[in-house]
């Protein structure tokens, strides 16, 4: 099964083995799709352009013909006022089909692959999960009964293009999170006893924990890592006093300048849900479209 998420940032592909679960192939680029979104409502011909050399890479790379495939996006193409013609353009270059889903399908998804990883670990408890996008963030309450999950149009490429510098988003973060600070008191219960977050912005904040780069960052390895606020604070301070390429070392080109607003909204929201520590998880809403489509 073969799996694509379009996000605000990044274009990711993973092909999964249903009788195994096993990942067979993977890949993550960036392409900035959300690049110029917040001034002019419209998806860039440039960014439509690094979309599908992208995906022409990726079929470069894995002969993606021969397996089902879905492929999704996100929160750019549901408020981008072009999205149609984005997505036909797409197609007409690639030849894949991608869906636009809205922010309910989105967090269900993720949970799928979440819940699955934590499965794995032999973690069974309810849990809060963020999950940090480039376009949105969302919020998800695993309790043994259900979940209950929100989209917010806040991610870490609407955040940076926004306020452009730290100041500003250290100032302006409680004002725009404040959905997420209401839907927090309305259903944070004893049941969501833990607090899990995926994603690149923990993912990166867990491997620079372990002592991993860009390079060498390995998910079985990252799947399960606890970070503490401390953690967080101590990786934050060393980003910023970072020079570019050092950041790039260790996020990747394309999240240099970026990260920080992750961290900050991960910090913010483990605020609000009255957490201290987090558990950090790889998979994502690319693994949770590839096992749905497994029958999973």
């Amino acid at each position: 099964m073969i799996a694509f998420d379009l996000g605000s940032n990044t274009l990711r592909c993973v092909v999964l083995d249903c009788a195994t679960k096993k990942v067979l192939f993977e890949e993550s680029i960036v392409v900035k799709t959300a690049d110029g979104i917040a001034t002019t409502g419209s998806i860039s011909k440039d960014a439509i352009n690094r979309v599908i050399e992208a995906i022409k890479k990726v079929q470069s790379r894995y002969d993606i013909s021969q397996d089902r495939v879905r492929a999704v996006t996100t929160q750019a193409l549901r408020s981008a006022n072009n999205a149609q013609s984005v997505l036909r353009s797409i197609n007409q270059a690639t030849g894949i089909d991608f869906e636009i889903i809205d922010g309910d399908t989105e967090a269900r998804l993720t949970l799928l692959a979440v819940q699955e990883r934590l499965s794995q670990i032999g973690n069974d408890k309810g849990f809060v999960l963020v999950d940090i996008g480039g376009g949105s963030t969302e919020i998800i309450f695993r309790m043994q009964d259900g979940f209950i999950s929100k989209s917010f149009a806040l991610g870490i490429v609407t955040l940076a293009q926004k306020y452009p510098t730290i100041k500003e988003i250290e100032e302006q973060i409680k004002k725009d999170t404040l959905g997420i600070n209401k839907f927090v008191g309305k259903h944070i219960s004893t049941q969501t006893g833990q607090f899990v977050a995926t994603a690149g912005t923990p993912t990166t904040l867990a491997a620079m924990k372990l002592g991993l780069d860009y390079s060498s960052y390995d998910r079985d390895i990252i799947n399960g890592t606890i970070i503490t606020t401390e953690d967080i604070v101590a990786q934050q301070k060393r980003l910023i006093e970072m020079d570019e390429q050092e950041r790039i070392r260790f996020v990747g080109v394309g999240r240099e300048d970026l990260i920080i607003s992750g961290v900050l909204i991960l910090r913010y929201v483990m605020e609000v849900c009255g957490f201290d520590e987090c558990i950090v998880i790889d998979e994502g809403l690319r693994e949770g479209v590839a096992l749905e489509g497994c029958g999973s």
